[in-house]
């Protein structure tokens, strides 16, 4: 399910590149597509996504830029627009066959029939 997700951080508190670190910590939460930041002084981000933890990402960046609230979670629909269907061009796609795992070889050694198990130095 899409989703986009509002943040709002205080991105003035003092710290060199906050935003560029609130930017790169909301890039790397696992679904999201798109961050922006809005905002009469920038101090929302807007992420859109799939399935994005909106709860861990507002948890890290209160640990890593400083304060942060999430404002709103709202799901996107896209009822007007039609879904876009794969276009076939008349070229087929090739599947490669999977590895078939073998039975391992295992090596045999006879041992000779003179054998006593002792040590024949002494």
């Amino acid at each position: 399910m899409k989703q986009k997700v509002v943040i709002r951080v205080n991105l003035n508190n003092g710290k060199k590149n906050a935003r560029t670190k609130a930017l790169q910590i909301a890039v790397g939460v696992q679904g999201v597509e798109s961050v922006s930041l809005q905002g009469e002084d920038s101090s929302q981000i807007v992420v859109v996504g799939n399935d994005i933890d909106s709860v861990h990402l507002t948890s890290l960046l209160r640990k890593k830029v400083g304060s942060a609230e999430l404002m709103s979670l709202s799901p996107i629909s896209y009822e007007g627009e039609k879904q876009l269907e794969p276009k076939h061009n008349g070229i087929q796609s090739m599947v490669w066959p999977a590895y078939q795992v073998s039975v391992p070889h295992y090596y045999t050694y006879d041992v000779p029939d003179n054998y006593q198990g002792s040590c024949t130095i002494m």
